[in-house]
């Protein structure tokens, strides 16, 4: 039986953790040599946490920061609810071939590239051609540079992110809930619970492992920012900076601008370093509540 864990374990072993070695760049100012890789890590002059400095430094420190954590605190809270409250609802579709049909439509968005999706949502935002601006035109009023108007921004973020994760998450939800034992359901509605009681005692408690895992999993990469949603659905325009630059798009303008690897990697050092201290600390948080709902 160990020998199907096999490719999974040599999988991790050279795309996870023999990479780690490459995390002494992160101390090094990088240098390219023409003997290898090897022997650029080896012959390039220690600096120790002089690139940690760049993301700390600078007066864009606290905004990256901020935004980074701000919109994975929400997009963790919002897509657990509407991941579970969909699934729910799938689950209760009778028609199983109409089921089918939903899933298949709400997973779709999971597929396109953010590429895409930037200009789908360039097609509604545009200046000259875009649909909002079009009917706002209709309306009689004056048309939106919405490129340069940062106030809706992060709303439409969180709605762009949601729209593209939700039918993926749900589709594990109801993964879930379809294991559930019929049994349960039957015997509550023998002592007369109605359907919202049913998955407010059965559906949501047996879902609460899975949902605390998947928690402490985006937990873990709060940090971490999708760089396609900060960097081409707002298509890079400066004058949304100040509500979509994280740390991941300022680490790849800063790598773009000075050419620095070694601070990109302190950068992922910093972000994963962070990220493992907070599943920690959040395991033991849900450890001290419910030992069989941990992670570890």
């Amino acid at each position: 039986m160990l020998l199907m864990v096999l490719p999974g374990t040599i999988w991790f072993f050279f795309f996870s953790y023999l990479p780690m070695a490459g995390t002494v760049i992160a101390f090094k100012q990088y240098r390219y040599s023409r003997d290898g890789f090897l022997a650029s890590i080896l012959e390039s002059k220690w600096v120790g946490l002089q690139n940690f400095k760049f993301l700390f430094s600078t007066s864009d420190a606290y905004i990256i920061t901020r935004n980074t954590v701000l919109y994975n605190v929400v997009f963790i809270v919002l897509g657990l609810f509407f991941s579970v409250a969909m699934a729910v609802i799938l689950s209760e579709i009778v028609n199983k071939r109409l089921s089918k049909l939903y899933q298949t439509g709400m997973f779709m968005p999971y597929f396109l590239s953010w590429v895409i999706v930037g200009y789908f949502v360039f097609s509604f935002l545009s200046t000259d051609r875009g649909v909002l601006n079009h009917i706002l035109t209709s309306l009689g009023k004056d048309p939106v540079s919405w490129y340069s108007e940062s106030t809706a921004w992060p709303y439409m973020l969180v709605l762009i992110s949601l729209w593209k994760s939700i039918g993926y998450n749900s589709v594990v939800y109801l993964a879930a809930i379809m294991g559930i034992d019929k049994s349960l359901y039957e015997a509550a509605m023998i002592d007369g619970a109605n359907k919202w009681q049913q998955i407010r005692s059965i559906t949501v408690p047996m879902l609460t492992p899975l949902m605390t895992i998947l928690t402490l999993l985006a937990i873990g990469r709060i940090f971490y920012a999708d760089f396609g949603l900060f960097y081409q659905v707002p298509r890079d325009s400066g004058a949304l900076y100040s509500v979509t630059n994280v740390i991941d798009t300022y680490v790849y303008r800063g790598l773009k601008t000075t050419g620095e690897i070694g601070m990109s990697t302190a950068a992922g050092l910093y972000q994963s370093f962070v990220g493992f201290v907070l599943i920690i600390a959040s395991n033991a948080i849900v450890r001290k509540f419910n030992k069989d709902n941990a992670l570890l």
